[in-house]
């Protein structure tokens, strides 16, 4: 996967956030985040369904049967992260809202799912439900 997200963030930054293929005419993001054990920053390409001010990003992993982990390290981040959004490197607030936990999940994860075909697929391959990022730069 690391090669795959690798090529996906080297065409983002190549055309100023801007990628064909797939994700054509779909807003990305680039969501840096510290590892919460050991501290390392990673980068996730992640579809951005715009919803007001803010972007929402969702922990599907393609539906795999666990959160990416890019989802735990977010939640224990305290403060700004930072993204990539366009030609523009911003710092942003941000929270994961979950199912069960945040009234306002379904609304959000319908936002998202309209946003991005592919997530009916991905809700076959699992019955876990998919926590949403809301991602606000500052």
């Amino acid at each position: 996967m690391a090669s795959f997200n690798d090529s996906v963030i080297e065409n983002f930054r190549a055309h100023d956030g801007v990628l064909g293929g797939h994700w054509e005419g779909k807003t990305t993001l680039l969501l840096h985040t510290p590892g919460r054990k050991t501290g390392k920053v990673t980068i996730n390409p992640l579809v951005a369904a715009p919803d007001g001010d803010s972007y929402l990003v969702c922990g599907s992993a393609g539906g795999a049967p666990d959160d990416p982990q890019w989802v735990a390290n977010l939640e224990a981040v305290d403060g700004p992260v930072t993204i990539e959004l366009g030609a523009q490197t911003l710092k942003a607030d941000h929270r994961v809202a979950r199912p069960g936990r945040d009234e306002d999940w379904e609304r959000l994860y319908g936002v998202w799912r309209a946003y991005w075909p592919d997530a009916a697929d991905y809700e076959t391959k699992t019955d876990r439900k998919f926590p949403i990022a809301v991602i606000t730069a500052r």
